[in-house]
Parts: C-alpha cells; sequence; structure tokens
C-alpha cells in the first residue's frame, strides 16, 4: 500500500492482530485488522422482554454490538470487516465486491466502510423488483439503502430467482471478472462478510465478552447467551469462541418475513425499554427465545441471567414502518 493512500485515507491504518490467548498458533489467525470499531461495546442491564403473563426474576442484559460504529457502521458486521478490509488493503486492491439483500446491513456497511479507507465499493442486492425505477421513488432511499447509496457505491440489481439460479459466488465472479478487464483490483466478500477471515471478528468478540465477564461481577450470573445468525459467520466465531452450544429456532415465516407476533413483540419491547429489535435479525432471535421460555422449551434456572448479543440492523425496521407504527401515540396540536 503506497504512502499515498495512507496519507488520504488515514482510517486505513493496519495494525498487528493479536488473538486470544486460547487460540493456538497452529490455528493461523490473520496478522493484521483495520481498527473500525468502538471497542468494547458495553453491556447493559434491560427490562425483562418476557410476557407479563411469565413472571421471572431472571435478569436481563445486552451486548451492545449495535454501537460498534456510527449509525452507517453499527452492528455486527463491522467486526468481520476489520479483517477483510485489511485482506483487501494487503492485496492492493482498489474496489471492494459483495453480495445481500435489498436492505442489507452488510452491504451498508462495506459499502460506508470501504469508503472510509479509500476502496470503491460495487454491490449485488437481491430485489424482489430489480427495476432500477425502483430505486427512484422514497423506497430507493429507505433504511440501509440511504446510506449505501450516500457512500457512492454501485449498486447491481438481481432477483431472488436469480440469485438462486446463478448463487452469490458465481455473481461475485462476473462483477469481479468486468472489474478486472476495466483495470481495476477487487476485492469479494461473502454474504454477511462469513467466511473463514471474517469469523475471527467474533472469534475476538468471544474474547472481549469473557473478560468482561470476569471483570464485572453484575454479570456473573448469566447462564444463557442469546444470538441471531443470518449467514453463520457470528454465529460460527462466538459459539467457536464462547464453546457455548445454541438452538436455532427463530427462523419462522424465514429471512425477512416478520409475523404479526414478531412485529408486536418489537413493538412493545421498544416501549417498555427502549431498545428497537430490528425486524430481520434481533427481534426475531429475542421473539423466539422468549417464547421457548414462555412455552417450556428453554429452561431459565431460579436467579439464571440472559445475555442478549444485539447485533444490530435497526435501519432495516424502516421497511416495515408502515406495520411498526401502526399504533403509535397520537400526535397532539398544542393547545395555545
Amino acid at each position: 500500500m503506497s504512502s499515498t493512500g495512507l496519507s488520504l485515507f488515514p482510517a486505513r491504518r493496519l495494525i498487528p492482530y493479536i488473538p486470544p490467548t486460547f487460540i493456538s498458533p497452529s490455528s493461523l489467525p490473520p496478522t493484521s485488522r483495520i481498527p473500525l470499531c468502538n471497542l468494547p461495546t458495553p453491556v447493559h442491564s434491560v427490562p425483562s422482554p418476557l410476557s407479563t403473563k411469565f413472571p421471572t426474576k431472571n435478569k436481563f442484559h445486552l451486548k451492545r454490538d449495535d454501537s460498534t460504529g456510527g449509525i452507517e457502521l453499527g452492528g455486527n458486521k463491522l467486526r468481520k470487516l476489520e479483517f477483510l478490509l485489511a485482506q483487501a488493503a494487503l492485496e492492493s486492491a482498489d474496489t471492494l465486491v459483495t453480495i445481500g439483500g435489498i436492505q442489507s446491513n452488510h452491504c451498508r456497511a462495506t459499502a460506508c466502510a470501504g469508503r472510509l479507507c479509500g476502496f470503491d465499493t460495487e454491490v449485488i442486492l437481491r430485489c424482489p423488483d430489480p427495476s432500477p425505477d425502483k430505486f427512484q421513488g422514497p423506497s430507493g432511499t429507505e433504511g440501509n439503502l440511504m446510506y449505501l447509496r450516500s457512500s457512492g457505491s454501485k449498486i447491481h440489481t438481481v432477483t431472488k430467482q436469480e440469485y438462486a439460479t446463478h448463487g452469490s459466488s458465481k455473481l461475485l465472479s462476473l462483477v469481479s471478472s468486468s472489474l478486472k478487464s476495466l483495470g481495476k483490483s477487487p476485492y469479494t466478500i461473502p454474504v454477511g462478510g462469513s467466511n473463514a477471515l471474517g469469523t475471527w471478528g467474533y472469534i475476538s468478540a468471544a474474547s472481549e465478552f469473557r473478560k468482561q465477564f470476569e471483570e464485572d461481577d453484575t454479570l456473573k450470573n448469566i447462564k444463557h447467551i442469546v444470538y441471531t445468525t443470518g449467514s453463520g459467520g457470528t454465529a460460527a466465531g462466538l459459539t467457536y469462541g464462547l464453546i457455548k452450544s445454541f438452538e436455532e429456532k427463530g427462523r419462522n415465516k424465514g429471512y425477512a418475513i416478520s409475523s404479526d407476533e414478531e412485529i408486536n413483540f418489537v413493538k412493545s419491547y421498544a416501549e417498555k425499554s427502549g431498545v428497537f429489535l430490528d425486524t430481520v435479525y434481533t427481534g426475531k432471535a429475542m421473539y423466539a427465545f422468549c417464547k421457548g421460555v414462555e412455552e417450556g422449551g428453554v429452561v431459565l434456572g431460579e436467579g439464571e441471567e440472559v445475555l442478549f448479543w444485539h447485533t444490530g440492523g435497526a435501519l432495516g425496521g424502516y421497511a416495515e414502518a408502515s406495520r411498526i407504527s401502526s399504533d403509535f401515540q397520537q400526535v397532539k396540536r398544542m393547545d395555545l
């Protein structure tokens, strides 16, 4: 990487990566990362999300990975991008290429972090309607799309069927090959930033929480750790790092398709706690865990406490704004 590149984009600063002490050198950990995250993310005690029909003295805590960066960067994806963008820099790439759904938190974070570090970005978005005209109205600047497009990222659209037919790897390869023919040096990042390299972000996160757990007496009774997963990188890193088994029961209707019960849960918990869970990942996971407790599938022992790992994604809630806001408090004109 040239000194000119460093001076223009000081955020692209490679630092040595020191792996957790429980990692064997034979695991071949990465040697560098770009420090993009605000770490360690805090752990907050929050009101119980369990129904009032299920009285409990079990305490709940949130690991606030929704605050890893600013609104344009925040969420679990940024931990992975510290390693992925470092590798792109080491390979002297000039363009990042990635893929995801139309409200992809990963694509938004990649585009914004990439621009911060001096990379161009091109993203492939899986859309219900891939017509460019659909991006001209309000829906084209909704939620994650506002920040993705503000970063100057070039967008390629595909249908769900095209995505299923060709697969993400083939689609990434097509865009990458096109860029190479133009003399560019692309670096491809898979869905969700979930590959062996990206997983190190959450192996490190597990080590970070272990330190918090050991140093904070208010966390000593945590016996359950709940987190959501989509492309699998976060789950792989945390499971490996924490040596903790988990149950995946929160898919319900499927990715980005929320039931009325899930929407109502997200709304009621925001009103109860001031914490907004998104409708694609975190809301589904917390709802599934609470439903499991209330139906007896998950057993909470007396005094056992729960840590919910909040991976961010609130911007995705804009796509469900009409359902979430259906019974908001009425706005009243002040009588003067």
